[in-house]
C-alpha cells in the first residue's frame, strides 16, 4: 500500500473537487489536493532514473483513485519534456479532466502560501537553480508578485550566459568564465582557470563567449553561486547538486566565526526595469588570487551578505508596484541557511511578515502543492461568473 502522509492546510483550495500534481523533474513528488486535506506520498527521486519515473506513475494513479470528491485536474509543470508533464497530460486525457501546467516558480511560492495559509497578494522571492520560464528562457533568481492563481513577475536576477549549455551547471568554472566575461575581463578567463581545468578548455570556452555560441542565458541564482564558489577557487567542478553553493556557504560561515562584525565589499544594483545587476558583487571576488584560504573565506561571506542586503531591498523597491504584507521564500537557493538568515532578519526589520516552507521544505520536493494550488486557484476563478483567470503575467 502506498505511504501517505495527509496535511490539514490552513484554509482549504477554493475549488469544489480535487486536484493532482505530478511535480517536477528534481526531488519529484505527487500530491492530492481536495479542499483542506493534502495526500501527500513521499518523494520519489529525481525523474532522470526510471525506478522514480515508474513510482510516480502508480503514485498518480493511486492517488486519483483515493480522491474523495470528483477530480477536476492534472497540474505539472510548464517544461514539457518532463515526464511529470507528459504524464499529467496522458492521464488528464484519460481521466477526461484538464491538465493545467504552472510555471516553476510561481508553484515555488503558492506552495509556501498554501502552507502557511496565507489570505492575499504576497511578494515571492523564487531562487533556485532552473525552471521554465514563460518566455521560455531558463529562469531561477525571480521577484513575483503572487496572488491566487495570478502571478507577475516583477523582476529578476541579471542574466548569466552558460557556456556550452546545462553542463555550465555541473561544471562551474564554466561559470566564472562567464563573470569575467560579463565584467569586461574576458581577457582574465585563461590566466584565471587553465590552472584549474587545463589551458585547452579554459580557452575553448573563452571562445564560445565572445562568439556566442551555445551560451543561453538564465536568471538562476543557482548559477550566480556557482560563479562565485568557481572564481574563488572552492569547487571548479561539482558531483552532487549544489556542491559548489555548499563549498561557498561553508567558506562564508568560517569567515563569520572569525569575524562577526564582517560587512559587504561591494553592493549589487538595481534597474529601473527591476533587474538586479550581481556583477558588482563578483568583482572583489576576482581580485582574490591565489591560496589565501582566509581571503577567500572573507570574499565568500561578503558576497553573501551582499547578496542578502540586496534581495531585501529588492523586495523594499518592489512593494508599491505590488502592494503586499507579506514575502514568501521559495526555491532550493533558501536551504542555504545563511542567506535566509539575513535575509529573513532584513525583511522583519522592515515590518514584513516572511514565510518559508516547512513540510518538504523550499525546494522541489514541495513544488507538487504549489502547482495543485494554482491550479485549483485558476479553475475556482475561471468558474466564478464573468471572470478571467490570468495564471502568468509580465508586470
Amino acid at each position: 500500500m502506498l505511504h501517505r502522509a495527509v496535511y490539514a492546510l490552513p484554509h482549504p483550495a477554493p475549488l469544489k473537487g480535487a486536484v493532482l500534481a505530478c511535480g517536477a523533474w528534481f526531488k519529484n513528488s505527487a500530491c492530492l489536493l481536495d479542499g483542506a486535506t493534502l495526500q501527500w506520498p513521499a518523494e520519489h527521486g529525481d525523474l532522470e532514473q526510471p525506478a522514480a519515473c515508474a513510482a510516480l506513475a502508480a503514485t498518480v494513479r493511486d492517488l486519483a483513485a483515493r480522491a474523495a470528491t470528483r477530480l477536476r485536474a492534472l497540474a505539472h509543470d510548464l517544461h514539457p519534456d518532463f515526464f511529470s508533464t507528459i504524464l499529467a497530460q496522458q492521464l488528464a486525457q484519460q481521466f477526461g479532466v484538464p491538465a493545467l501546467a504552472v510555471q516553476h516558480h510561481h508553484a515555488h511560492v503558492a506552495a509556501v502560501v498554501a502552507e502557511a495559509g496565507l489570505d492575499g497578494p504576497v511578494l515571492g522571492l523564487a531562487l533556485d537553480g532552473v525552471g521554465l520560464g514563460n518566455d521560455g528562457t531558463a529562469w531561477g533568481g525571480e521577484l513575483l508578485g503572487v496572488e491566487g492563481g495570478r502571478c507577475v513577475r516583477l523582476g529578476h536576477l541579471w542574466p548569466l550566459r552558460l557556456p556550452g549549455g546545462d553542463v555550465a551547471a555541473r561544471q562551474p568554472w564554466r561559470l566564472a568564465a562567464s563573470a569575467l566575461d560579463a565584467l569586461g575581463q574576458a581577457q582574465a578567463i585563461v590566466p584565471r582557470l587553465a590552472p584549474q581545468v587545463g589551458e585547452a578548455a579554459a580557452q575553448a570556452v573563452a571562445q564560445l563567449l565572445q562568439r556566442g555560441l551555445a551560451c543561453p542565458a538564465t536568471s538562476s541564482a543557482g548559477r550566480w553561486f556557482d560563479a562565485a564558489a568557481a572564481l574563488l577557487g572552492l569547487a571548479p567542478v561539482q558531483q552532487r547538486e549544489a556542491e559548489a553553493a555548499r563549498a561557498l556557504q561553508e567558506a562564508a560561515q568560517r569567515a563569520l566565526a572569525r569575524e562577526a562584525d564582517l560587512r559587504p565589499d561591494a553592493a549589487a544594483t538595481l534597474t529601473a526595469e527591476g533587474v538586479l545587476d550581481l556583477r558588482p558583487l563578483l568583482l572583489p571576488l576576482r581580485a582574490v588570487e591565489g591560496g589565501d584560504a582566509l581571503a577567500r573565506e572573507r570574499a565568500a561571506a561578503a558576497f553573501h551578505l551582499g547578496l542578502a542586503d540586496a534581495l531585501v531591498a529588492w523586495v523594499a523597491a518592489a512593494s508599491a508596484r505590488w502592494p503586499a504584507r507579506a514575502v514568501v521564500l521559495g526555491g532550493g537557493c533558501w536551504a542555504n541557511a545563511l542567506l535566509r538568515a539575513r535575509v529573513m532578519r532584513g525583511l522583519r526589520a522592515q515590518g514584513w511578515a516572511v514565510h518559508v516552507a516547512q513540510w518538504r521544505g523550499p525546494g522541489d520536493a514541495g513544488l507538487a502543492l504549489g502547482q495543485a494550488w494554482v491550479a485549483a486557484h485558476v479553475l475556482a476563478t475561471a468558474e466564478a461568473p464573468g471572470a478571467v483567470a490570468v495564471v502568468q503575467e509580465d508586470a
